[in-house]
């Protein structure tokens, strides 16, 4: 089967997250037939999950970065197959908080859904990755005020992410949503800051989103979703 460079590819929303659903539903192996490439997290929230080259690894909070398992299941996962003959854009002091503005002023890309892949050397990188929970399973707020944070100076490696348009909060995470995994896969986790020396920076938008949801999870199908809360948890979970 020929890949869709033009399709992007998400198992469960990020909603589904807020209240505690955590219990994985889609399996690994499935998930890397949607895409080579992404983010996302594990059963029990035990981690952040990155996706490179058709491998998906998971960065715990004590700092371990494992390879997943086919069989493993997850929760919240987006994925694409990522167009490597694309040519990208030379970055050089580029900040985290400089991101948006960086590709906003050149490409009117607000309103649709789009990969962000940064390769090069970091000045500074600094991570978070939240610990496995068990049940009864807390917030999303609630586990994000106790998570792990790792800094590293001098970095090798890679950003990978996805920006989401506002209209679709609750789906995602509206805005940018990144991870990062070091050249030596010593450390990564999801991005609270960087601050690329050198690099290159691709950009691969979207025409479609499949959206998968877990019919056969009885605890999502019942579930009744709180909406009013829902942007602000989102926000402080991200952040």
């Amino acid at each position: 089967m020929a890949k869709d460079f033009s399709k992007l590819f998400q198992h469960g929303t990020l909603a589904t997250l807020v209240p505690g659903l955590f219990d994985g539903t889609f399996p690994v192996g499935d998930l890397l037939k949607k895409g080579d490439t992404g983010i996302g997290t594990a059963a029990g929230l035990g981690g952040e999950m990155v996706v490179l080259d058709g491998t998906a690894y998971l960065v715990k909070s004590d700092g371990q970065i494992d390879i997943l398992p086919d069989d493993t299941l997850v929760p919240f996962a987006t994925v694409h197959f990522d167009k490597t003959d694309q040519v990208g854009e030379k970055v050089m002091d580029l900040a985290e908080n400089d991101l948006g503005e960086k590709i906003f002023s050149k490409r009117s890309l607000q309103n649709v859904f789009f990969a962000v892949k940064i390769t090069g050397q970091f000045k500074h990188v600094k991570t978070r990755a939240v610990a496995a929970q068990t049940r009864p399973y807390p917030t999303l707020s609630q586990v994000a005020d106790e998570q792990a944070v790792f800094e590293e100076n001098e970095s090798q490696g890679t950003v990978i992410g996805y920006f989401s348009p506002e209209l679709f909060q609750g789906m995602a995470s509206a805005g940018f949503h990144l991870h990062y995994l070091n050249d030596d896969h010593s450390l990564g986790g999801h991005l609270l800051d960087f601050k690329v020396s050198e690099g290159t920076l691709t950009i691969q938008p979207f025409e479609s989103v499949e959206q998968h949801f877990p019919l056969d999870n009885d605890e999502f199908m019942g579930h009744d979703f709180e909406l009013g809360e829902m942007d602000s948890q989102i926000r402080h979970s991200e952040s």
